[in-house]
């Protein structure tokens, strides 16, 4: 699939033919609750295979991503129908180093888009300047959440973008 730009009908073009590619290999069926009852917490960055990077594979885990694996109203509601409906028991933080979140300021970026649109964002970006410090943050976060019957399971890793390392945040 090409970066370049491409129209509408090109780029649904690409992905039916790289899914039909992939349906026509495909064998088994996974279950649709985890089979290590696992839900991953992650950053959307495209140089973060996450499950490669934690050994897993389609089907192991529940994957949340979002920019800076930022733990929001959104991640938690995912995590308490992953743990209360399909069946995890565990979550697994993973943020990385040189995150594009680390590089902007949520009010700086706030002004830039309402003074271009008229309208000032209703959510905050939630930057943050260390990986590490900001996983041990959304640790205690998620610790906190009445909703998560399984909260006591939760660890966060930064993945090293470089050295493709996981480093455990304790």
């Amino acid at each position: 699939m090409s970066g370049a730009s491409r129209d509408r009908a090109a780029l649904v073009e690409e992905l039916t033919a790289a899914n039909e590619r992939w349906a026509s290999d495909w064998s088994g069926e996974p279950p649709a609750m985890p089979g290590l009852r696992i839900a991953v917490v992650a950053c959307m960055d495209a140089r973060l295979p996450v499950l490669d990077a934690l050994g897993l594979r389609l089907g192991d885990a529940h994957v949340i991503r979002n920019a800076g694996g930022v733990v929001t109203d959104d991640v938690v509601r995912s995590l308490v129908l992953s743990q209360r409906f399909l069946g995890t028991t565990a979550i697994v933080l993973v943020h990385h180093t040189d995150c594009g979140l680390a590089k902007v300021d949520d009010d700086t970026l706030a002004a830039e888009l309402e003074a271009e649109t008229g309208v000032r964002p209703g959510f905050a970006f939630q930057a943050f300047d260390d990986p590490e410090a900001d996983t041990r943050e959304s640790i205690e976060r998620l610790e906190a959440v009445p909703f998560l019957p399984h909260r006591d399971l939760v660890v966060g890793f930064v993945y090293d973008v470089d050295t493709h390392r996981l480093l455990p945040v304790v």
